[in-house]
């Protein structure tokens, strides 16, 4: 096994640990006994120096682990994203541009963004047609209520 699928297989492993409930239980049970444990050290500097030495390089190694793991997941979804593109009926133009530069990113997404407003308006435009010929060509039992006659009371009773 090469030593990325292991460093990978630990990222993961680690990051899914980590993430666990128990772990920060683990964690919050640390810093109450070192915060319990300070008068018995007398608040001293050594005693201060264990929780931030702790925390500092748990810190700095578990940055560099979760940022290979939001790397592997970001470029796994890109890959599905692009070959869900590439089968599919969509513009191939959209494939890999994850590397495009913010400006060209913000280009095409007002682009895009463009293009739904029209998608949008023509769908309502459809929606109203529709519900104009429905309205039309529909029965007067089908009429909403405020159209239609009342009905006359049956056995004395109101309607």
């Amino acid at each position: 096994m090469n030593y990325q699928r292991l460093f990978a297989r630990f990222a993961n492993g680690t990051a899914r640990a980590t993430g666990h409930p128990l772990a920060f239980m683990l964690c919050v049970i640390i810093v109450v006994v070192w915060a319990i444990s300070g008068p018995a050290f007398h608040y001293s500097d050594t005693w201060q120096l264990v929780i931030n030495t702790g925390t500092t390089i748990v810190t700095f190694l578990m940055v560099f682990l979760i940022q290979n793991t939001q790397n592997r997941d970001g470029a796994a979804i890109q890959v599905k994203l692009d070959e869900l593109i590439r089968t599919s009926k969509a513009d191939d133009e959209f494939i890999g541009i994850e590397n495009l530069t913010d400006h060209e990113l913000e280009v095409l997404h007002d682009r895009c963004e463009a293009a739904a407003k029209k998608t949008l308006a023509a769908l309502d435009k459809t929606k109203a047609e529709r519900d104009t010929r429905r309205a039309k060509s529909a029965p007067a039992a089908a009429k909403p209520a405020a159209n239609r006659k009342p009905k006359t009371a049956s056995r004395g009773k109101p309607s």
